[in-house]
């Protein structure tokens, strides 16, 4: 009888792990969790998408100034302050 009883708990918890599983793929797949993160009207959710938009790319160019990869590189055998290329 005791084998009958550890099966059946070894199950239940193989059970609630593959249901939570799913459920966080399920959570985990939303937008904006449960609560959209765009506006339902398409004039505000366009003014909000370019926002984002442009959050990100101003976040793209701030990282390159940081790490100084929008200036020339000084190993390229090309000068590029005007002389020869």
């Amino acid at each position: 009888m005791n084998t009958n009883n550890t099966r059946r708990g070894t199950w239940d918890i193989g059970l609630k792990f593959i249901v939570l599983f799913l459920m966080g793929i399920l959570i985990a797949t939303n937008t904006g969790c449960l609560i959209p993160m765009y506006s339902g009207d398409p004039v505000r959710r366009a003014q909000q998408l370019i926002y984002t938009s442009e959050d990100l790319r101003a976040i793209t160019d701030e990282w390159e100034r940081i790490w100084f990869l929008d200036q020339p590189s000084h190993l390229t055998p090309y000068r590029t302050h005007g002389g020869v290329l």
